[in-house]
């Protein structure tokens, strides 16, 4: 990867191993959304997709999650305009808004536990889905 590559090209420039390496680990994509018909509002719960690892905030089936997972999202560059429905530090929102990422993301803390020492993943509060949730009860106030 080229040094510093989230400062100096945009997203269409950057290899899959960049953009990949965009991704800060919080996995709160990967948590169940509810969104407000009326206002467009997304609102995150608690419930993580059954794929997730959450100790390590990754998809256990990563290569084949649109397929197995068909309402997960695929973030992709021709998708970047719709981002904001991502949480504020996702890294893909910042790079696509030409904004500096945290000091905590992994690519300038250097490890990927930073994000968990930050408090920012899920991984101290998610719990994965069992399809038998309503998903109200376990609607988040502060992503």
């Amino acid at each position: 990867m080229r040094e510093r590559f989230w400062e100096y090209f945009s997203l269409n420039e950057l290899t899959p191993k960049e953009w990949e390496a965009l991704c800060d680990g919080c996995a709160r994509c990967c948590l169940q959304k509810l969104e407000d018909e009326d206002s467009g509002a997304v609102y995150y719960t608690s419930i993580a997709c059954h794929l997730l690892n959450l100790e390590q905030c990754s998809c256990s089936d990563y290569p084949n999650r649109n397929r197995n997972v068909p309402n997960c999202v695929h973030l992709t560059l021709e998708r970047a305009a719709e981002f904001d429905w991502l949480p504020a530090t996702c890294g893909y929102r910042l790079a696509y808004n030409g904004e500096p990422l945290p000091g905590w993301h992994p690519l300038i803390s250097g490890s990927r536990e930073s994000v968990h020492d930050a408090g920012v993943s899920i991984r101290s509060f998610a719990m994965l889905e069992s399809g038998e949730e309503d998903l109200q009860d376990y609607l988040l106030d502060d992503l």
